[in-house]
């Protein structure tokens, strides 16, 4: 049995504000997105809260027009703002039961290269469960398999979750491995409110000789945006409710996939990968990780990223694993390791993430 993670990226529409050539160029309007969608959820719009909308409107471009070039305000019943013949601009809802609408991010399709070479990536991997990152939609994922995938996997699944940009987590398995049950997390909370930036669903399938296996996929908060301490907090509120999820699943067979978005050492991930005993396929002697420990980007070290994260029982009948970066571009010129022949442009690639895989040895289980 093989067991895979894989950010796909989008599969067919992706933000437009993600596609920029640094991260620092979209950090700006990515912070100013998250804190508007924040503040428009408030029930009372007070002079402070109108005051801050309209500053967050003002950096995403959307103060004098609904439209903007990475962003666009939706007023579909009620109004939010109005503006004026003589250039003001004035919040006109009082709250958020006052009007319907939102903020969301504007998009484009994806390069049909890149598409094809994240199909590619998938199939040489050819996981028997494939937990699917940066997925916008079941519906989505379901027409990338039937159209890219030749029919491998009839079992999909995702769950929408809580980020506004679209990027859900989700899964795929092959006929031998059909899911069976599945629980969403999206609403879990503590004292500080909603845990998870997406979700952490847990899927449960029935393996072959009739055990069952579950697998939690994850996309802990980025730190791409955001202040540091309060994405390492919302990184670390995120593990420790992951830990608590996996440690009160019955079966022995559990595997917790994804982009966790932090190196195995960083204290975010502590609750996780060192107050638990979950094993790192990376840290089994039979995987092979061509070299290179990282997952993102170029792929060094602090660019180990993707996990899949396995109960004792699996780590016992585990026979190795491996990263699949052929879809990643490598470096600058893309020479850093082979790519697919595929990919002559970095817009080509499958993801900036790579695929990591472990093999089980069924027979042990």
């Amino acid at each position: 049995m093989r067991i895979a993670s894989y950010n796909v990226e989008n599969l067919f529409n992706r933000a437009k504000i993600f596609d920029q050539r640094t991260w620092a160029a979209g950090r700006p309007v990515l912070e100013a997105f998250e804190r508007v969608c924040e503040l428009l959820e408030e029930p009372v719009y007070t002079p402070e809260v109108q005051h801050d909308v309209l500053r967050e409107l003002g950096r995403l471009g959307l103060r004098n027009s609904d439209t903007a070039k990475f962003a666009r305000l939706r007023q579909n019943r009620g109004r939010l703002v109005t503006r004026r013949r003589d250039g003001r601009v004035e919040i006109v809802a009082g709250g958020r039961s006052d009007w319907i609408g939102w903020v969301e991010l504007t998009t484009d399709r994806v390069d049909e290269l890149a598409l094809l070479n994240t199909a590619r990536v998938i199939l040489d991997v050819r996981a028997d469960i494939l937990g699917v990152i940066e997925a916008e939609s079941r519906l989505a994922l379901r027409r990338f398999a039937e159209g890219g995938l030749g029919g491998l996997y009839p079992h999909i699944m995702v769950v929408d979750g809580n980020d506004e940009r679209g990027i859900d987590v989700g899964v795929m398995s092959t006929v031998d491995y059909p899911l069976i049950g599945q629980r969403t997390h999206v609403d879990d909370t503590d004292e500080r409110g909603r845990i998870f930036s997406r979700d952490c669903p847990e899927y449960h399938f029935r393996i072959p000789g009739g055990g069952d296996l579950v697998v939690l996929v994850n996309h802990l908060k980025s730190k791409g945006y955001g202040g540091k301490v309060a994405s390492d907090a919302a990184r670390r509120r995120q593990a420790a409710r992951v830990a608590e999820i996996y440690r009160s699943r019955s079966t022995p067979l559990v595997a917790v996939v994804g982009d966790l978005n932090d190196t195995p050492d960083s204290e975010p991930l502590a609750p996780l990968l060192r107050a638990t005993d979950l094993r790192d396929i990376a840290t089994h002697p039979g995987f092979d990780d061509g070299g290179r420990p990282g997952t993102y980007g170029s792929c060094t070290a602090r660019n180990k990223l993707d996990y899949v994260l396995l109960s004792p029982a699996l780590f016992a009948a585990a026979t190795g694993g491996g990263i699949l970066r052929k879809g990643v571009w490598g470096g600058r010129r893309g020479v850093l390791w082979p790519i697919y022949d595929t990919m002559t442009r970095p817009v080509h690639a499958g993801s900036d993430h790579a695929a990591i895989y472990a093999d089980i040895n069924l027979d042990k289980l």
